[in-house]
């Protein structure tokens, strides 16, 4: 069931957890230090948010050697499928066709994208039979 729109990822939070998606769990300063490879980010902010994403019920805390760790309590692949399903919704009338569509023409893909593109219409298509 999908989680209510008030605990949907912002962008700063997705941000968050693609870290904790690559990592697999991290201290606060292991997100900071890492988010501000990318752009300039305050310590404080970055505690802030994943305070509020522990409220929200995106992240889990746990301690251990009196370490705080935190880890993502949502799949990446639920929820990058909870924001497809939203923006085809909102976006494209619920059509997986405009979708896609849009998605081709604005970024180009590449081969092995194709490939795997084809491979998935393909499985699709043998499903319906």
């Amino acid at each position: 069931m999908p989680r209510p729109s008030s605990s949907r990822p912002t962008d700063s939070e997705l941000e968050i957890l693609g870290v904790l998606w690559d990592k697999g769990a991290a201290t606060v300063r292991e997100v900071h230090e890492e988010l501000s490879l990318r752009k300039p980010t305050g310590y404080t902010t970055v505690l802030k948010f994943m305070q509020i994403m522990m409220d929200k019920g995106l992240i889990t805390r746990r301690e251990q050697h009196r370490v705080h760790l935190y880890e993502s309590a949502v799949p990446r692949e639920a929820t990058q499928s909870e924001l497809v399903r939203d923006l085809a919704q909102r976006a494209f009338g619920g059509s997986a066709l405009e979708l896609a569509m849009r998605a081709l023409e604005s970024n180009r893909a590449t081969p092995g994208e194709l490939d795997q593109i084809r491979r998935l219409l393909d499985q699709a298509e043998k499903g319906r039979r």
